[in-house]
């Protein structure tokens, strides 16, 4: 057995397999399964060759009983999430083709090699789902779907659904009808597939990104509106993911090494792209992505092609997810909602920091829960021409309304952002609901340079059990005074800061090595005094120009603060998850009638509660 990362990290669902049918007699299988490899063409490996480069992939195909030339069907391709294989999509597999659907499911390029297999695992490096890479291999296999590319073995199909014209409003060869669902790393490349082959009819993208820059290295106080989360001041680091994944990365690539006795593999950067190692390499070293580094993670990001996205798009985004937050498709929402591109989105509670919970998600048994049934429905709808039509609508997980059956715990609107918002403000170190009499107050922290983090919000993708905490000297609060009743928090809080200090440029400050770097969090403050962080997620901010007020949007969240709560915005100088400055630091928060700390709460109740 190959191993697995921990938490079931990057892929779709830790799903397991299940066997067609389990009949007391003998019975015609609901599918057959076969394993092919298929060599595709993709771009060069080197900037400096112009000949194009030879991958092979590793896939399964499974087909419903009774498709044939006469009696075809809709087809679903899938892969697998960071670190993991086409095993991963074994359940899915097995179930769709149950349901009448012809599933191609394969291991991405660079991953899926187990030890003393020989010829295991797709060959050529991870390029971070890109288009020139991922992208044209993907659309190479709907070539195959459609039968005018065969496998390596001779195997060639013709019982995909056909369709006359693609979504660019031409007629092209192989066109079948056919979708994509993934999660994570198995995300974002159907934005790949979708960005070169309007053969593509519809995507299902769980748990990913919208700009991989902000993703690894993120920046709140820099994103230009919620359509986007692409900054122009550089983000900070997150160390614990980026390394956990260039481990991950690495390790597929000395088992496809051995598997294939191919050593081009591990140099000059092992199992990546080469940019890939020089971007890990400065970010460790600086702290914060330079301006080729963002360059390429934009590139394998569909944020740099947005304007190609034009099929139905089901996008599901983790709340319980510190890697891909539910920022990342509130921009891609509300992006492909400018552009009348039909797109639904659910926030549930499953993402890269927990797993999913009993009636949520599970694509091996997509009938006994929620998020399996929305996609069958979208599915049978898009490709199978059945059923009625999806509402394009938001949907997100109340965890305080989950009695043990996820499925009953989802709450849905008609769109995203929510009606409705309250603002509270700073006064002294309260926030209060009244702007009228706000008192002045100012509280200064400061840490030294090089020293160890003094805020602990989780070890990334490893652990979230230990406590929040906040070590003396390393953050300031601002707290309102107990709730009146429950308060319900669903999207994106923001807050504007009056920030100064004595380390960092007072006016615009291009060199981010100087610039003061911090962490935002919103907790919430039991009566014993016991802090709650949901989900874990914060806000990195790196700061320009301290001359004007610091515009910080906060993570996304679905939450109750309840009955006799406090509600604390908190701003820290160091986290244990992130590179953070090399530098010494200190900042004063300030506040006043004049020039009040703001914090906006999206989707609350009135005032009153405050």
């Amino acid at each position: 057995m190959r191993r697995r990362p921990l938490l079931a990290l990057c892929l779709l669902a830790a799903v397991p397999a299940v066997s067609a049918l389990h009949p007391a007699q003998a019975a015609a299988p609901a599918y057959s399964v076969k394993a092919l490899k298929l060599t595709v063409s993709v771009a060069p490996e080197s900037a400096l060759s112009s000949a194009p480069q030879t991958c092979t992939i590793d896939a399964d195909l499974y087909t419903p009983r009774g498709a044939s030339r006469a009696h075809p069907a809709p087809a679903i391709l899938s892969t697998n999430g960071f670190g993991g294989s086409k095993a991963d999509q074994a359940g899915l597999g097995k179930a769709y083709a149950t349901k009448g659907y012809v599933v191609l499911s394969y291991s991405g390029l660079g991953f899926g090699s187990s030890p003393g297999t020989a010829g295991s695992g797709s060959t050529c490096k991870i390029t971070l789902d890109d288009r020139q890479h991922d992208g044209v291999a993907g659309s190479q296999l709907i070539d195959f779907l459609g039968g005018i590319k065969k496998a390596d073995d001779g195997t060639r199909i013709d019982y995909v659904t056909k369709d006359a014209i693609a979504h660019d409003g031409k007629a092209h060869a192989g066109d079948v009808r056919v979708g994509m669902v993934g999660g994570s790393y198995g995300g974002e490349i159907q934005f790949a597939v979708a960005g070169v082959d309007p053969r593509l009819d519809t995507i299902v993208p769980l748990i990913t990104w919208n700009d991989l820059s902000y993703s690894l290295a993120p920046n709140n106080t820099s994103l230009p509106n919620r359509t986007s989360v692409s900054y122009t001041t550089p983000g900070t680091e997150k160390l614990d993911w980026t390394t956990l994944f260039f481990g991950l990365g690495m390790a597929d690539g000395v088992e496809g090494t051995v598997a294939t006795s191919d050593p081009t593999r591990l140099a000059p950067c092992p199992n990546f792209a080469d940019q890939a190692c020089v971007a890990k390499a400065q970010m460790d070293a600086l702290g914060y992505p330079i301006d080729s580094t963002v360059a390429f993670a934009r590139n394998a990001s569909v944020v740099s092609y947005l304007d190609k996205i034009r099929i139905p798009t089901l996008l599901g985004q983790g709340q319980a997810d510190t890697l891909f937050n539910l920022h990342e498709a509130a921009a891609t929402y509300a992006s492909l909602k400018a552009r009348h591109v039909p797109v639904k989105m659910i926030w549930q509670q499953w993402g890269h920091s927990h797993g999913a919970l009993p009636g949520e998600f599970d694509l091996a048994h997509p009938d006994t829960n929620y998020e399996g049934r929305v996609i069958t429905q979208w599915f049978d709808h898009y490709l199978k021409g059945t059923g009625a039509a999806p509402a394009l609508d938001f949907s997100y997980y109340e965890d305080w309304k989950d009695k043990g059956n996820a499925a009953t715990a989802f709450v849905s609107s008609p769109s995203y952002p929510l009606a409705g918002t309250t603002t509270l403000y700073g006064s002294g170190s309260s926030l209060v609901a009244s702007k009228s009499g706000l008192k002045a107050g100012s509280s200064t922290i400061a840490v030294p340079a090089g020293g160890a983090p003094l805020s602990y919000t989780e070890t990334s993708a490893l652990d979230q059990g230990q406590p929040v905490r906040d070590l003396p000297g390393g953050t300031t609060t601002l707290s309102t005074g107990a709730l009146k009743r429950d308060v319900d928090v669903i999207g994106i809080p923001t807050a504007t800061l009056r920030l100064s200090s004595a380390t960092a440029p007072l006016s615009l400050n291009a060199d981010p090595a100087t610039q003061l770097v911090a962490f935002v969090k919103l907790y919430d403050l039991a009566p014993d005094g016991t802090i709650t962080l949901a989900h874990r997620v914060i806000a990195p901010i790196r700061v320009a120009d301290l001359g004007k007020a610091v515009q910080v949007s906060l993570p996304g969240t679905v939450h109750r603060f309840a009955k006799g709560h406090r509600l604390q915005l908190a701003v820290s100088l160091t986290d244990f998850a992130y590179k953070g400055n090399a530098g010494a630091q200190a900042i004063t928060l300030s506040t006043s009638q004049t020039a009040p700390t703001m914090l906006t709460l999206p989707g609350v109740l009135p005032a009153s509660a405050f």
